[in-house]
């Protein structure tokens, strides 16, 4: 496919900023209609592209991504921290992982089909209203140094925010994964461990392990907290050893590959419109979930609730997820936080006795209010309560925002 990277003159229907999960997603979507014409504007070669990183999701079987899923599984696994084990299927949901390098190449080979499309690389500096209404332009920088000015009609930003929005609460998922390959076999490719808490717990927060086996003797091996801040580079390191070597006990293994993300996990409110014709989508336009940090399958909704929009002659981002489950998810942030709940024992509280589908559904924000309702009588209701009725009299204050790029939940 030629990226082309020259000054465009025409105005296109829709400019879609970025080329990460949440940009790729509504590019794809908008061409396989061919009824309008759309610009990617990608970051070109160099520190503003992220590097390779996973992504994971559940679904029931639609085989879309198929050609981009690099693994998956239909059993997972919780270890609580005395060493329990939950082992559910959520048949028929299975639970896949994709490299964002297949789902650029997948989502790239569909752009390419369309001749109504292109991609531009190009960093890009202001995005705005045009003036005198009518649409939005891009103003951005080509790699040879040139300024660019695309025109569109609508205009939607997955660039991250430089700042969160205040917030009543704001925890970090943060995580530090190896790519290991094992001289024994060590894992089993059918079962994938979602939460291990037999990692030691922090005095703030919870942590836990996490394993995506791809072969008997390769696996994704990861230490992830969720807490107020990133722990140090050797901090990371010297958790994943301890998880890889003393606890999963892998014995000799080679680390191939290193991934690294932080997730908001906060009640902020992510206004998704900012202008006139100009939308924010993916993390910066609130898809991430709150209280769990899962991404993927909400942009995949919400890409295809934007392209459906947009056919209608509408152009504002849809909600990607229901106030109901935004408050839900505020309330379990802030006894989080207040260590009214422990962590562990809250989730592994969850898989034991809700049914798995139902769970993962919740997990995704897809459960009805009644469904929501049988859950919460699951988790303890005094601190949930409580925490309910002080949330609304609590001030939104701005946070310290850590580095955020597109992750793997």
């Amino acid at each position: 496919m030629t990226r082309r990277s020259g000054v465009p003159d025409e105005v296109s229907d829709v400019i879609i900023v970025g080329g990460g999960a949440s940009g790729l997603s509504l590019a794809q979507r908008l061409v396989a209609t061919d009824s309008m014409t759309v610009t990617l504007v990608e970051a070109p070669e160099g520190p503003l592209r992220a590097p390779e990183r996973t992504w994971c999701y559940w679904d029931a079987g639609t085989r879309e991504l198929d050609e981009a899923v690099d693994a998956s599984w239909s059993r997972l696994r919780v270890h609580d921290a005395d060493g329990g084990v939950i082992t559910v299927d959520p048949s028929p949901l299975r639970y896949r992982m994709l490299r964002s390098t297949a789902f650029e190449q997948w989502a790239h080979s569909r752009i390419a089909r369309s001749p109504g499309a292109r991609i531009v690389r190009a960093t890009v500096d202001t995005v705005r209203d045009t003036v005198g209404g009518g649409g939005a332009e891009v103003s951005c920088t080509s790699p040879d140094g040139r300024t660019l000015t695309l025109r569109a009609r609508h205009v939607f930003d997955s660039r991250p925010l430089p700042s969160l929005p205040p917030a009543r609460t704001q925890l970090l998922q943060h995580f530090r994964g190896w790519f290991v390959r094992t001289d024994t076999d060590r894992f089993d490719p059918a079962v994938a461990d979602l939460m291990d808490f037999r990692v030691p717990q922090p005095r703030h927060g919870l942590a836990f392990g996490y394993v995506l086996p791809l072969a008997p003797g390769r696996a994704l091996v990861e230490y992830t907290e969720f807490s107020r801040a990133p722990l140090t580079h050797a901090a990371y390191e010297s958790a994943l050893g301890h998880y890889s070597r003393e606890i999963l006990e892998l014995g000799a293994f080679t680390v191939e590959t290193v991934e690294q993300g932080v997730i908001p996990m906060t009640d902020a409110r992510f206004p998704r419109r900012i202008g006139t014709a100009v939308s924010r989508i993916g993390t910066a336009g609130g898809a991430t979930r709150p209280a769990t940090g899962y991404t993927f399958a909400a942009v995949q909704r919400q890409s295809r609730a934007i392209a459906a929009a947009l056919r209608d002659g509408h152009a504002v981002a849809p909600r990607p997820h229901a106030r109901r489950v935004l408050a839900m998810d505020a309330i379990l942030l802030r006894a989080l936080d207040t260590g009214r709940i422990d962590g562990p024992g809250f989730f592994t509280g969850l898989f034991r006795r809700v049914p798995p589908e139902r769970l993962l559904r919740f997990l995704d924000g897809r459960t009805s209010p009644w469904e929501e309702w049988g859950i919460g009588l699951r988790t303890p209701v005094g601190p949930m309560l409580r925490t309910a009725v002080e949330l609304p009299f609590l001030p939104r204050r701005t946070h310290p925002a850590p580095r955020i790029g597109e992750n793997h939940r």
